[in-house]
């Protein structure tokens, strides 16, 4: 490819809304182009790579015995409806009716509709086990579209549905996709780790996350360094616990906090750590009005509360509602006295003695507040984030932790679909099961984001090779020099019958700012055609990652460049 043919517009400045490394690069380098709100144009460069990782999946997903089909975008509501999700998955999902005023919407995901194909289709045990996988666009509502590639309304997602008999059948697929998944965001170059996660939407009951990790990555996950555990915070269990306390129990008392709301402001206030507080939240789940409890100097965890609490929605508490219910605004609120509303407690309550705790009365908190004196909890749960430094729930060993970016996520459905949908099968002696079922997701243009967050520095984007738009660019310092030219387009021709992906520059610009355009798009290799090439016979030859030329003989360049590029290439095998 020529440069003066290539559509790939590079921007000087950063773009305004671009937050991210990932999303300032795609967009400054040429990649791609903003249509709307987290919806976005990919252009040559940003379709080449989109080429590249679908070729690393697709070679992987048929390597496990995946089958590729293509699933209709748009589902008619009456498979949502028979799976129960119509209603529960909430505003995210893009409906719309057709000229008859039949519902339909644009998929969010396909487990319905890949379902519905397999029940008509399959019928024996002698089907099984089966693997059918798609990439296409999925379609979701974003509240806040944000980060570029990495939370968007339109997104290019490899999906995989695995079918199985029974669960040890689907204890085998997930194996088998878990290790191609490992394999997948291995030969792209990402530093990524797999982490135990919530199955949120999606449902079913075990589900593993795959993050790359990045310092800005919205997922926070903790690992140990000791043994191979690790989990998305959302699921991550506290195991420890505190020592009883040793303090005798003194009598409850109100004292005045005057515009002391936070934890901070009223520990100070009163001089006391924060974990001598009670966090008293309150939410809506499902309608219903519930009480969270945490101590002052943890997190609570809102889907550990949900899973708990086993509701379809659950969100904060308007202040309106907390002050109809407590008789106090937010700040104010606590256990003691509250009537009509459940109280969950976090494990760690149980503990404190002598512990503070809102009023509810504006300006006013209690002290001396000892659970199961003062207020009884209608249950205690894990609810509160793990941190890092927390024992190990394995070894014991202390946590680490980490921002990732999920680029897929592998889920065991069990009979969640296929029995309301009705996918069965039939087995030796002729009895009617219900098939068992797994989703595999890869992000793909996540993927894409992902792998610049993680290979850039300040003068643009490293692709690892085998992800590259292209694997070399030709740089003629000056195209005004008739010798240089010539050896410029020769080169560009042997490379190009060698099957190398090349780029010649061809334009008539500065090199200078050749280089920074290479530099900034990211071309793994790059060949420089200068006065030396015409009088000593040499290329200067510059790796993306290492930064350091080397000047190379003109005469036998094209099969040293091969076997340099199969070397590098062998990184992600």
């Amino acid at each position: 490819m020529r440069t003066s043919e290539l559509l790939a517009p590079t921007l000087r400045e950063t773009p305004a809304e671009a937050e991210n490394a990932s999303h300032q690069l795609l967009l400054r380098a040429g990649f791609i182009r903003k249509a709307a709100a987290g919806i976005y144009t990919y252009l040559p460069l940003g379709r080449r790579v989109l080429t590249k990782l679908e070729r690393i999946i697709r070679e992987e997903m048929d390597r496990a015995g995946g089958q590729e089909v293509v699933l209709p975008i748009i589902q008619p509501a009456e498979l949502w409806q028979e799976s129960g999700r119509w209603e529960v998955y909430g505003e995210e999902m893009f409906r719309l009716r057709d000229r008859h005023q039949r519902q339909f919407c644009l998929g969010p995901t396909h487990e319905e509709i890949i379902t519905a194909l397999v029940r008509s289709e399959v019928n024996s045990y002698k089907q099984l086990p089966l693997l059918l996988y798609q990439i296409q666009n999925k379609y979701r509502d974003e509240r806040r579209p944000r980060f570029g590639l990495l939370r968007g309304r339109e997104f290019i997602m490899k999906d995989l549905y695995s079918f199985d008999r029974d669960q040890e059948g689907l204890n085998q697929s997930y194996a088998k996709m878990y290790q191609a998944y490992s394999n997948v965001f291995r030969r792209c170059g990402l530093d990524f780790r797999p982490v135990q996660a919530d199955t949120g939407a999606i449902g079913g009951n075990y589900s593993h996350e795959f993050m790359a990790l990045a310092s800005t990555g919205e997922a926070l996950l903790v690992y140990c360094q000791k043994c191979d555990y690790a989990a998305n915070v959302e699921i991550a269990a506290a195991r420890a616990l505190p020592k009883p306390v040793a303090e005798t129990p003194l009598p409850l008392k109100e004292v005045a906090t005057p515009g002391q709301k936070t934890v901070a402001e009223v520990s100070t206030f009163l001089g006391i750590t924060p974990d001598r507080l009670i966090k008293t939240i309150f939410y809506e789940a499902d309608g219903q009005l519930v009480a969270a409890l945490v101590r002052g100097d943890r997190e609570l965890n809102e889907v550990k509360l949900q899973n708990y609490l086993g509701c379809r929605h659950l969100v904060l508490a308007g202040p309106e509602r907390v002050m109809a219910v407590s008789g106090a605004p937010v700040g104010y609120v606590g256990p003691v006295g509250l009537s009509g509303v459940p109280i969950y407690a976090d494990l760690e309550i149980p503990y404190l003695v002598n512990a503070v705790a809102g009023a509810n009365r504006e300006g006013y908190h209690l002290t001396g507040v000892n659970p199961g004196r003062d207020f009884k909890a209608d249950a205690f749960a894990d609810l509160r984030q793990v941190e890092a430094g927390e024992p190990c729930p394995q070894c014991g060993a202390p946590l680490s932790q980490a921002r990732g970016i999920e680029v897929g996520q592998v889920f065991q459905l069990g009979t969640k679909y296929s029995q309301p949908l009705g996918a069965t099968y039939t087995d030796e002696q002729g009895q009617e099961h219900p098939i068992v079922m797994g989703c595999y997701g890869i992000g793909v243009s996540r993927t894409m984001a992902a792998v610049v967050e993680q290979h850039h520095d300040e003068h643009g984007i490293i692709w690892p090779l085998s992800v590259a738009p292209y694997e070399v660019v030709i740089i003629p310092a000056s195209l005004k020099d008739s010798g240089q030219r010539e050896v410029a387009e020769g080169l560009y021709q042997e490379l190009l019958a060698a099957g190398v992906e090349v780029v010649f520059d061809d334009r008539d610009e500065r090199a200078g700012m050749k280089f920074v355009e290479a530099d900034l798009i990211g071309y793994p290799l790059r060949l420089t055609i200068g006065k030396k090439t015409l009088t000593q016979g040499t290329v200067d030859v510059k790796w993306r990652h290492e930064g350091q030329e080397a000047a190379l003989p003109r005469e036998g360049l094209v099969p040293r460049v091969r076997e340099m590029l199969a070397r590098e290439m062998e990184k992600y095998r």
